[in-house]
């Protein structure tokens, strides 16, 4: 299955969070789109709780399945407790981590901006979105893309940064300091229920 392409600004409607992290999606219409969407009752049985919080999740990464998919059995081999560590996993990624430290105004931007090679991390280029930093690792922006209106923008309305994420504005860089807490992962996430989705299979 490909990635999704298509309008987040529907889907955030439809499961009811922002999955662009913006927040924009639910301000002025927060109910599911389509003509019926704002007094939908059906009633969603177990299996369908789970798939709609394995789609929240997966969408909000932008990540395809067969690549969610695998960071989850990658996640059961860690120690610790499953669902978290998949979190982590999905946390720690390159694209993730240029939203998160402010670099992009959404992870769609940050992808696109790790795809056009202006990233780097520890000082050398890295155009996979899905590289997964380590800690301690610096994120930076390249020499010649620290004067796109994009970045410029992006880090002028940034008004929130993870404590996990030491950023210098100033030279362009952040450096992942250590391991998220839970507490600091998306909150509008239930992982025990993609646990249990996978489990059925």
């Amino acid at each position: 299955m490909s990635r999704f392409t298509g309008s987040l600004w529907k889907k955030s409607r439809r499961y009811g969070i922002s999955l662009t992290g913006t927040g924009k999606e639910l301000s002025k219409r927060p109910y599911a789109p389509g003509q019926h969407g704002a007094n939908t009752r059906r009633k969603i049985s177990e299996y369908g709780l789970q798939l709609q919080e394995k789609q929240k999740l997966r969408f909000m990464y932008g990540v395809n399945e067969r690549q969610f998919h695998n960071l989850f059995e990658k996640a059961s081999k860690m120690k610790g407790i499953h669902g978290e560590n998949f979190l982590l996993l999905l946390d720690s990624r390159l694209d993730n981590l240029v939203f998160r430290a402010g670099f992009a105004r959404t992870r769609r931007q940050a992808r696109q901006l790790v795809n056009h090679g202006h990233i780097t991390v520890d000082g050398k280029r890295v155009d996979i979105p899905s590289y997964s930093v380590s800690t301690g690792q610096v994120i930076g922006i390249r020499e010649q893309a620290r004067n796109m209106d994009v970045i410029k923008e992006s880090i002028e309305v940034n008004n929130f940064t993870p404590d996990y994420l030491a950023v210098d504005e100033e030279k362009m860089e952040a450096t992942f300091t250590r391991t998220p807490e839970r507490s600091e992962l998306p909150a509008e996430i239930n992982e025990a229920l993609i646990v249990e989705f996978y489990s059925r299979k």
